[in-house]
């Protein structure tokens, strides 16, 4: 108790001391409370309940996790997708970024910038989906069928977003494709603020070679970076819906590639049963928030 007295007297000291800087941070601090705080709040509350909008919600208890976890086969079906996704695409997107940002470090800067737009452009892109369903697409003027038929591959068109046996993997190589976005961001930034003295340090001490710098000095020097860069990879992975949605149509044939942010968008935007959407997400957001905390551990190893 004296132990818990004696923090908190220090927390109310600091406080006081900062109060300036704390009366700037009050704006942001209320913005992030009322629409990142407070709906996750909202979402855990209504799990509990059966809230259909036009209704007010009514208390069932757990009822919407043991339908979600004993009834809803579409739900596993979508967890399996959602976890094979994250395993494929977070540590794959997660490593190129960090590569390709690693590669581009060392140009000049105009050169680099110019690298940069050309990386980060498909992440921002409104027509990527476009380009990739033409690509993809199961006529004979496909590119992918066209090029593949011309080389006697195949004879006859395949439906690459219509056919689950197909979907999945022109699903993982788009994502990949969009997967170089604020991560890749934070580690170009990373690799110019770290202090060339550390590289002429580790030379002397006996770094003979770029990989050598890179795992010796680059990596533990830029942990901040790629625990951030990590939390944005594992975010993006853990709530893939738009790239599924915009190839393979929603839903997919056979669920082939129905993830989990997929049945939330199902069940709270076009059967409005608001409570079971905010299971989903409450669920979601837990299994996010564990994997971050693995993540981050073994990126704080890094360098000890």
């Amino acid at each position: 108790m004296e132990r818990k007295k004696i923090k908190m007297k220090a927390v109310r000291s600091i406080i006081k001391k900062e109060k300036v800087s704390y009366l700037f941070l009050m704006p942001y601090a209320l913005v992030f409370f009322a629409f990142n705080v407070l709906p996750v709040i909202i979402a855990m509350i209504l799990s509990f309940s059966y809230y259909n909008v036009l209704e007010s919600p009514q208390f069932i208890g757990w009822q919407n996790y043991i339908n979600l976890f004993l009834h809803d086969e579409i739900f596993s079906l979508s967890v399996k997708n959602t976890l094979l996704f994250a395993l494929i695409t977070g540590p794959l997107g997660y490593f190129a970024a960090l590569f390709f940002a690693w590669t581009i470090s060392k140009l000049a800067p105009v050169l680099r910038a110019v690298m940069v737009v050309i990386f980060y452009a498909p992440t921002i892109s409104g027509q990527v989906y476009l380009v990739w369903k033409v690509f993809f697409s199961g006529d004979q003027y496909g590119y992918l069928n066209g090029i593949l038929m011309r080389l006697g591959f195949i004879y006859e068109p395949i439906q690459w977003l219509q056919n689950p046996s197909y979907m999945f993997g022109c699903v993982v190589v788009v994502a990949l494709w969009t997967s170089l976005g604020a991560g890749f961001l934070s580690f170009v930034a990373g690799f110019q603020g770290i202090d060339n003295s550390l590289y002429e340090a580790g030379v002397i001490d006996g770094i003979k070679n770029r990989w050598q710098e890179l795992w010796f000095i680059t990596l533990p020097s830029m942990r901040p970076q790629m625990m951030f860069g990590a939390v944005m990879s594992i975010t993006a992975a853990f709530s893939i819906y738009e790239v599924p949605a915009m190839l393979c149509g929603f839903p997919s044939t056979d669920y082939a590639v129905h993830t989990v942010v997929g049945h939330l968008v199902d069940y709270g935007t076009i059967r409005y049963d608001m409570g079971y959407a905010s299971a989903i997400a409450t669920v979601l957001f837990i299994a996010m928030i564990l994997t971050n905390k693995v993540v981050q551990y073994l990126l704080k190893q890094l360098g000890k």
